[in-house]
């Protein structure tokens, strides 16, 4: 298939895995983003997943992979929220320490929702590199199990399960867009895909506003840009200087890239709210943003991912009545 470290096979292991430990979540027609487009689009509903975004699955395939030595040490991240919030809540469940490293741009609400969960929380900088600092000083001082948000095999197995789920509920589809940020989705999603479907296509897309792996790819190594406020907050960070899998593995096989604006982004979640009656954060409607702007060329039926579900209502509510500063994040 391909010549990356994450196969097809890694991945219907960590699904066997994580079974009975993640939701497998539904896929559904949007009737409204059909009529637009002029070929059926499907929603794949990952925002409805236990702790509000898909990154449960990785998390959940890397705790189990681990030795009890290792568990027994406890686990640090650095997280934009929705991987310390996932990370928190699989090492919950097997009474583990877990330390979620974040920067100061991170959203109250996600904070709030990963302290509920007993982790410890450290705040540093104002970027993920910031807070990946304090990550690997733990690791060399506590001896703490690093489970990185994206460059791990184990995690891009595990968010590859979703890729399996999607040819299944839509085994038609002709392609796939995947909210990309580090590239932990967008890896496992088109591994699985083009695992079981090659000719589908792996469409990424991201926010104009400091996307690093579109860089990078662009740069042809990984490389470092500055980290902007933005709608898909959850989208923000580097995919580290030192990159080991992810950056291969999305030059390798994703079809595409495509930026978005913070205008579009909006439009997204007010689309997802107003027709299809479904709450998404900024890097969960990027899809559907992506399809309203015209930015996607149609060859049949499309799968886009809601990723996440982890935003702060009163921003949701400002953007839904076009009020919101678009480049706004509560602090």
């Amino acid at each position: 298939m391909t010549k990356t470290e994450v196969t097809l096979q890694h991945i219907r292991v960590a699904r066997e895995r994580i079974a009975g430990k993640v939701e497998w979540t539904p896929t559904v027609l949007s009737q409204s983003l059909s009529d637009r487009v002029g070929h059926p689009v499907h929603l794949k509903l990952e925002h409805h997943q236990t702790t509000g975004a898909f990154k449960l699955r990785g998390a959940s395939n890397a705790i189990a992979a681990l030795s009890p030595e290792e568990r027994s040490r406890g686990v640090v991240a650095a997280s934009t929220g929705n991987h310390g919030r996932a990370l928190a809540h699989a090492a919950k469940l097997e009474g583990m320490r877990a330390v979620i490293c974040m920067s100061r741009l991170v959203p109250e609400n996600k904070l709030d929702a990963i302290r509920r969960l007993g982790a410890d929380i450290r705040i540093v900088g104002n970027s993920q590199d910031d807070a990946q600092q304090e990550v690997d000083r733990l690791v060399a001082e506590e001896r703490l199990v690093m489970l990185p948000p994206f460059d791990h095999p184990d995690i891009v197995a595990g968010q590859g399960t979703l890729g399996l789920e999607i040819l299944e509920q839509v085994p038609e589809a002709a392609s796939v867009l995947v909210p990309l940020s580090g590239g932990g989705l967008a890896a496992g999603v088109a591994a699985a895909v083009k695992g079981v479907s090659p000719a589908t296509k792996v469409v990424g897309v991201s926010m104009a506003r400091g996307a690093a792996m579109k860089a990078s790819l662009d740069a042809g190594r990984p490389v470092q840009i500055e980290e902007l406020p933005t709608l898909a907050d959850s989208l923000g960070g580097g995919i580290g200087l030192d990159n080991r899998l992810t950056f291969a593995m999305c030059r390798e096989l994703l079809d595409d890239v495509i930026l978005l604006s913070e205008d579009e982004i909006a439009a997204g979640i007010r689309h997802a709210y107003e027709q299809e009656r479904e709450i998404v954060e900024g890097a969960g409607a990027v899809g559907i943003g992506a399809l309203l702007a015209g930015k996607v060329t149609a060859k049949g039926p499309v799968v886009a991912i809601l990723s996440g579900r982890n935003i702060d209502m009163s921003l949701h509510r400002r953007i839904v009545c076009g009020n919101a500063a678009l480049t706004e994040r509560p602090t």
